[in-house]
């Protein structure tokens, strides 16, 4: 089936293969990504891309109404609980046929030492003290960690920050990266004791949970949330089929 109108909530890895799918096996389709912005200069890829958020389930609903989607994929991060929320109560109002694409999450290999924890809070309070931690979190999930002036964080961040931090860290600027090796080498220049990471699952950003093994160093994971309501798809494949349905 062609002629379909699809809006894409992206801005992980899987989100970018679909749209390459998309824009390549089915030509006839409209196809708008929507990104939150969060990245001074984000892959816009295939497709008409919206930067920014909608205004909760109802702005999100009148875009679908305004624009004439026929079909919502919400492909954001596994920890994106607010806007998977909100395409859920946007879909059902509008009555719009909606499929989440959400990866598998990493498994603790027999060889690797987890922490694993229900939240940033417990995260933080699971490092001993005067740790330092490579915290893999983004800088919109850091803020817990500034009640533990005895730690030495370091940070990954895409972008300079445009605020102060909450705490003294120590800030590395660039994207992840791609290999075991360059993650290991950056976790041993900084001396980090411990990784502290979310389960966000998927093979790209999986080579700093193998460099800490690697190395021996211990993760303090934090579990994800309750997967969103209605259909989910596990890989691109699987909403390339639901797609020609």
């Amino acid at each position: 089936m062609t002629g379909e109108a699809i809006l894409l909530l992206g801005g992980t890895s899987e989100a970018t293969i679909l749209a390459q799918r998309i824009a390549r096996e089915r030509p006839g389709d409209r196809l708008v990504v929507s990104l939150a912005g969060r990245t001074l200069a984000p892959d816009r890829g295939e497709g008409e891309t919206r930067i920014g958020g909608f205004g909760g389930a109802a702005g999100l609903a009148a875009f679908l109404v305004t624009e004439r989607m026929t079909r919502l994929v919400d492909a954001t991060h596994p920890f994106a609980a607010g806007i998977s929320r909100n395409a859920v109560a946007a879909a059902t109002r509008v009555d719009i046929p909606l499929l989440t694409l959400l990866r598998p999450p990493w498994t603790r290999a027999p060889d690797e030492h987890w922490i694993e924890v229900a939240c940033l809070k417990a995260a933080c309070d699971a490092l001993p003290a005067g740790a330092r931690p490579f915290l893999a979190l983004g800088r919109q999930h850091i803020a817990p960690f500034r009640h533990r002036p005895d730690l030495a964080p370091v940070l990954r961040m895409v972008d300079p920050p445009t605020e102060p931090l909450p705490f003294a860290a120590k800030l590395v600027i660039g994207r992840p990266g791609q290999s075991v090796e360059a993650e290991a080498a950056l976790l041993c220049e900084h001396a980090v004791t411990h990784l502290v990471s979310r389960n966000s699952g998927g093979a790209r950003s999986h080579a700093k949970i193998a460099a800490a093994r690697l190395l021996g160093i211990p993760v303090v994971m934090i579990a994800r949330p309750p997967e969103p309501a209605g259909p989910l798809a596990r890989g691109v494949d699987e909403v390339m089929a639901w797609l020609a349905g």
